[in-house]
């Protein structure tokens, strides 16, 4: 099923005039946002509010999801001045939480997780009150790059399933259970860390299966949980099978509440960084 023609709950508009600071900052600066990349359906909204998820490791990943709209091809080198980039930026737009997070670089040997530590460590010195939140991938399950990332003392540490098993066709190079295994092994190194994992609706996925993906992520010990509708970037990426009710994303917030997440954000429009601040102060 492909469906083209959005609902009336989503009808947000873009606004390309809204972003000329925010992107004149991020040329000057020479940094990628996943909010661009992406094609993040809440760019004005979040540029217009100097808000922004940064995308380190250049903007090229080495694996083909159908879903998403970063390039696929070889990417190039680690930038070693990017931290520095991304602290400064941080400071400049007067940040009070960020989001950093990267395409998977499986061409790496740890997968990039140095650089998301020399990030962190970059936006300390630079911000201490600032709260930094990570957005991983999953390093091929490498505890050792795991444990980079854990020992960088990042404030919240997020990984997303994205859906369910049964349609991880649409994750090429990925895997359920390991990515559950990566949220496991970081509550294992790390008990206190506070982690964060998303998934997208309309994929074809039962609400039953959503909420069996949900309860796996209780047991893996996940505290925060995103949940929003899939909009195709483009028509050559896999297509929307659903278009989510406002009324099944309630239902499935309130559910995640009563299974034990801390917080749950849940809605058409919700993506793993939009109103990630929101998370961490109880809101």
């Amino acid at each position: 099923m492909n469906i083209v023609r959005k609902p009336e709950w989503l009808q947000k508009r873009i606004n390309p005039a809204a972003h000329a600071e925010m992107e004149g900052l991020l040329g000057e600066l020479r940094l990628h946002t996943v909010c661009q990349e992406a094609r993040c359906p809440n760019i004005t909204e979040c540029f217009r509010e100097r808000q922004a998820t940064f995308l380190i490791l250049g903007a090229d990943c080495t694996r083909l999801c159908s879903f998403c709209n970063v390039t696929k091809k070889t990417p190039l080198p680690p930038d070693p001045g990017e931290p520095g980039r991304v602290a400064e930026a941080v400071v400049r737009l007067r940040l009070a939480h960020v989001v950093i997070t990267s395409p998977t670089r499986d061409d790496l040997p740890d997968g990039g997780a140095r650089h998301y530590a020399e990030t962190v460590a970059a936006i300390r010195n630079a911000s201490p009150v600032t709260t930094v939140e990570l957005l991983i991938p999953d390093f091929q399950g490498s505890a050792e790059s795991l444990r980079t990332i854990v020992s960088a003392l990042p404030d919240i540490i997020g990984h997303n399933l994205e859906t369910v098993p049964r349609l991880y066709h649409i994750r090429a190079g990925a895997d359920y259970g390991r990515s559950l295994a990566v949220l496991r092994t970081l509550k294992e190194l790390a008990p206190a860390a506070k982690t964060k994992s998303g998934l997208m609706l309309g994929l074809g996925e039962t609400e039953e299966e959503v909420l069996q993906a949900m309860a796996e992520l209780r047991e893996a010990g996940c505290a925060y949980l995103s949940l929003g509708q899939y909009l195709a970037p483009s028509r050559s990426h896999h297509p929307v099978h659903e278009f989510v009710r406002p009324e099944l994303f309630e239902r499935l917030r309130e559910k995640g509440l009563s299974l034990g997440f801390s917080h749950v954000e849940s809605g058409p429009y919700v993506r793993s960084s939009y109103h990630a601040a929101n998370y961490d102060d109880g809101t």
